[in-house]
């Protein structure tokens, strides 16, 4: 074969997962700005009509759109809807198995929620003095980039012990860290935020039903179940 430049590697090739974990941090570091940014840019493309919907439908402070209250007769969870929550209007209607009620599709409830509606905490809040959150929550993990004209959500999970969850080992910490680490080398700026749900059901079994149905939706790139889709070399 005539000596020659080799011809620029193709997205594909950049963008396959690789075999161990120094393929990984190869692949990440190949990358150039035009790739990261057209990666962005897809998923940005899909996400944004999902933001667009959620935009100003939620209620303040609780990330949820209005829903139209419960039927005559249904029973609201014991104790009743928390203040400004709206709980037990939307287990209710959009199918989450409350007391008395049906047990319907979580994916309208998975629509109603507004990621951007919620607070946004740094990556690093569980290093404060006391935990900003606890108990049952599903999280969102959302990069702002200023070079794009909408949010991307990267992650959403789900957790009986919101203040905790976030301490240990985590794979999408890793993935976070390949693609901040990826961007700075290029020049491009992410905004990185973590923000909690804590009207999540209690009950392990419905709470991952919910967050299984957020992933549906949103088909976020550092999930298990839909990194495929995006072929990112941010996970292993």
């Amino acid at each position: 074969m005539p000596a020659h430049a080799q011809p620029p590697a193709r997205q594909g090739n950049l963008f396959a997962q690789g075999d161990n974990a120094g393929s990984q941090i190869e692949a990440v570091l190949a990358l150039d700005a035009p790739q990261l940014h057209q990666w962005q840019q897809r998923l940005s493309q899909f996400q944004q009509p999902q933001f667009h919907a959620a935009a100003g439908a939620a209620q303040p402070n609780t990330g949820i759109k209005t829903l139209p209250a419960p039927a005559a007769g249904t029973e609201a969870p014991a104790g009743g809807p928390g203040p400004a929550s709206g709980q037990g209007s939307l287990f209710s209607a959009a199918g989450v198995a409350t007391p008395g009620g049906p047990n319907r599709e979580p994916l309208a409830l998975a629509a109603s929620l507004d990621p951007l509606a919620l607070v946004a905490q740094p990556l690093q809040f569980w290093r404060w003095p006391g935990a900003p959150q606890q108990g049952a929550a599903l999280y969102f993990v959302v990069d702002r980039p200023s070079h794009l004209a909408s949010p991307l959500l990267l992650y959403v999970g789900e957790t009986g012990q919101a203040d905790r969850r976030w301490k240990g080992e985590h794979d999408c910490k890793d993935y976070l860290a390949a693609y901040g680490e990826a961007l700075l080398q290029v020049g491009l700026d992410c905004q990185l935020s973590i923000r909690f749900w804590s009207d999540a059901p209690t009950p392990t079994r419905q709470r991952r039903a919910l967050e299984q149905a957020l992933i549906r939706l949103w088909q976020p790139p550092f999930n298990k179940e839909t990194r495929g889709r995006w072929a990112t070399p941010f996970t292993s």
